[in-house]
This record gives C-alpha cells, structure tokens and sequence, in this order.
C-alpha cells in the first residue's frame, strides 16, 4: 500500500532522509517514530506529495508520489503536526470549505459535514467557531478535514500532541474506528505507549535512516545489545548483585528486596552458564527470567544501538 525505495533528501548540509526503505501495508495502524529530527515529518511530507525526494521513490497504493501526485493526493488523508484553522468559520462550514476543494458536489457537503463530525465525536459541534475549540476538538475537527474525500490511506504527524489524557483517549479510539472502516493509518508520535496499544507494526528511524521495523511484539524482543534481567532469590540478594556484577557480560546490577536486576549481553550458552554459577555458589534461585521490554525501552535500546552502527553519519 505504502513504499519507501532508498529516499534521500538533503537541507543545505543536512542529510533529514538517508536511503529510507519501508513498506507498509494495506489495512494497518503503522507507527513511525524516532527522535526528533530523525527524518519523520520529512518521509510523511514526502509521501503526501509536500516534498520532493533528491533520491529514490515512494508509492501510495502503487502511485509514484512525484510522478502521480494529483492522484495520490486524491487517495491520502494528511494532517500535519501544526495547522491552523479559520477565524470566522463554524465546524461545519470548516468542513464544507474542504469538501468543496475535493470537488465533492454541494448537495452532499452539508450531509457529510455531519457524518464527519459524528465519527470524530463533535456533533454538538457544529454550529460552534473553530477558533474557540478546545485543542482536542480542533485535532478532532482536523483528522475530520482529511476525510472529507474517503481517503484509503491517512498520514498523521503527531495527533496527540498537545493533548490531555481525556483527549488522547479519544483519539485512539478514533483511530481503531478507522482502521475497523478499512484506513491504512501512518502516524507518527513521542508517546510511546499508546502507540503500542494500537499500531499493528511499527518502525524505528535514526537520523534518516531505518533502524528496524515490525510489530509491536518483534520490536520489543529486538535486542542485539545488553539484555534485562531479573533473578528472585530467597536471601542475599545484596551478596549475589556483588557476584553478578564480577561476571563477564554483566553490568548495572541493582539489588531490590529479594530480587537483583542487570543487564546482560553474553549468549544463551553464557546464560545458562551464569545461571549454574549463581546456583553453585549457593543462591537460593526461585526465578531467572529476561525482562521483556516495553515499547519506549526498546526505542531507546535499538536508536543507541544505532547510532553505534551507523558511526554516528
């Protein structure tokens, strides 16, 4: 549905998109993140025909972004990280005015207007100005504009931000709302744990580049550096993070009650092994166990991981 084929794009001296390849498909929840200035907002930009890549292609749903612009923005919803909107303007005037630059005919904005509102949960709305709307409703209102012409693909930078709690949690149940009517979704985001609850696959970007991509699950087991692990014992658990922390291939113990957590980075051979010495010293062991990480330890884990990898270009 969505393809990214070895895109670059420069500023000046800054490289923002570095031979970036993905490919997303169609019917899912994909997320995007990456520190900022990693080369997000430059990929969606891209895709939604705002910017021209130096290198490489992208597609919407096989449309070459460059070479098929005006169709492919007749097939993708964009909301950007910041938008203004309207003074003067009701919310369904707001979207009326949109409609009318899809070229929707007129007898069927007014109609739309509110079936939009009430997917996006501002019926009691309508009549109100835009300019006086919460920011939650105004991000609402927006994610409303980019539907104005049944897009099949919707890129949102940044929705959430901004927003409280209340208003987060709405707009996750709108997005799980379109994906159940079929929308392919790529959003972007530095709230990490409600990109886990509802992103089916995700990728990692560091500087320009790809880091790793796939579901939720693959990417918190991804773990080419130190592992976390936990190990309960009945006593001595001061003693035993004093042992752990001579051992080869382990680092940051830090002993809690009765249980030690650590980093480790030998092999599963290694770990066995360390398993056998703690019971042969005479810890008493109750559990061994590697800590799976969450969404926003394994961002943090892959990006340094790559930085390391990349040297730093």
């Amino acid at each position: 549905m969505i393809r990214f084929n070895g895109i670059c794009k420069n500023f000046g001296a800054t490289r923002a998109l570095d031979n970036f390849s993905l490919e997303i498909g169609r019917g899912l929840v994909y997320g995007l993140i990456g520190p900022n200035g990693a080369g997000k907002t430059t990929a969606m930009s891209i895709l939604a025909t705002l910017l021209l890549p130096d290198a490489g292609t992208a597609t919407v749903d096989g449309l070459d972004v460059v070479r098929d612009a005006a169709e492919v923005r007749g097939r993708i919803g964009y909301m950007p990280d910041f938008f203004g909107v309207y003074d003067g303007l009701r919310a369904t005037e707001y979207l009326e005015f949109f409609a009318a630059a899809h070229h929707i005919p007129a007898h069927r904005r007014p109609g739309l207007a509110r079936t939009l509102l009430e997917l996006v949960n501002l019926p009691d709305k309508a009549d109100v100005y835009v300019d006086s709307l919460s920011r939650g409703m105004k991000q609402r209102l927006s994610l409303a504009r980019c539907l104005v012409h049944d897009p099949r693909v919707l890129i949102l930078d940044e929705p959430a931000s901004g927003l409280d709690p209340r208003a987060r949690a709405e707009m996750k149940e709108i997005i799980r709302h379109l994906k159940h009517l079929g929308k392919t979704v790529l959003i972007s985001s530095h709230i990490l744990p409600e990109l886990a609850e509802i992103c089916d696959q995700v990728a990692i970007m560091e500087k320009g580049r790809l880091v790793v991509a796939g579901t939720v699950a693959e990417i918190t087991a991804v773990s080419r550096g130190a592992r976390p692990m936990r190990v309960a014992v009945l006593d001595r658990a001061e003693e035993l993070a004093g042992f752990l922390a001579t051992r080869p291939g382990v680092s940051e113990t830090l002993a809690d009650g009765q249980e030690v957590r650590f980093l480790f980075d030998g092999s599963r051979t290694e770990q066995a092994a360390l398993l056998q010495a703690m019971v042969s010293g005479g810890w008493p062991v109750v559990e061994f166990t590697e800590v799976r990480r969450n969404l926003e330890e394994a961002f943090m884990a892959v990006t340094a991981e790559g930085v390391e990898d990349h040297g730093g270009n």
